[in-house]
């Protein structure tokens, strides 16, 4: 009997241009650098005869299964991605790709930007659009305070600074 997924929930579809451009230049490396030289390595393998004891051959489909997975992935996921370029027309709310910098009782924390899901783990200042904490900070205006509820207890976070840009001010 076959074990099935439980389904993820389906994740926001924007992303940065530079996003995209990384998961274009995944989804780049993968086909014509990495495929390929899996692909050549199997073949020697597989030349060597007996397939069922020879570890090279057997890792080799294991990776290229593991490459034509995530291949799969990038170009579906790709397809149907809304590429945010340009800020809103408000610049004084956080949007999509807004860096917005926090304080809490007082004391500045750091900058962070809201970001796709397929981007997040990029950089540490990147929040997911789909985190609690981007959740909490979308929509929301200079000086306004939001609260997050964390297990430590809840958090009371007061927007500083916003500003649309590729890096945060200085």
């Amino acid at each position: 009997m076959a074990r099935e997924r439980p389904r993820l929930p389906p994740s926001s579809q924007y992303i940065t241009p530079a996003g995209e451009r990384r998961l274009r230049d995944e989804l780049d490396h993968l086909w014509r650098v990495e495929r390929p030289h899996v692909t050549q390595a199997v073949q020697e393998a597989a030349a060597m005869g007996d397939r069922s004891e020879n570890a090279e051959y057997i890792y080799g489909k294991r990776r290229l299964r593991e490459i034509d997975r995530r291949v799969r992935f990038l170009r579906k996921r790709l397809d149907g991605m809304v590429v945010v370029g340009s800020p809103p027309s408000r610049s004084d709310r956080v949007f999509f790709a807004a860096w917005v910098e926090l304080s809490e009782n007082d004391q500045l924390l750091h900058w962070h930007r809201i970001v796709g899901p397929d981007e997040f783990d990029h950089d540490p200042r990147y929040v997911s659009m789909d985190s609690p904490l981007g959740k909490a900070l979308l929509g929301k205006s200079l000086d306004q305070t939001v609260e997050l509820k964390t297990p430590q207890g809840i958090r009371n976070l007061t927007i500083e600074r916003i500003h649309y840009g590729d890096a945060p001010p200085p």
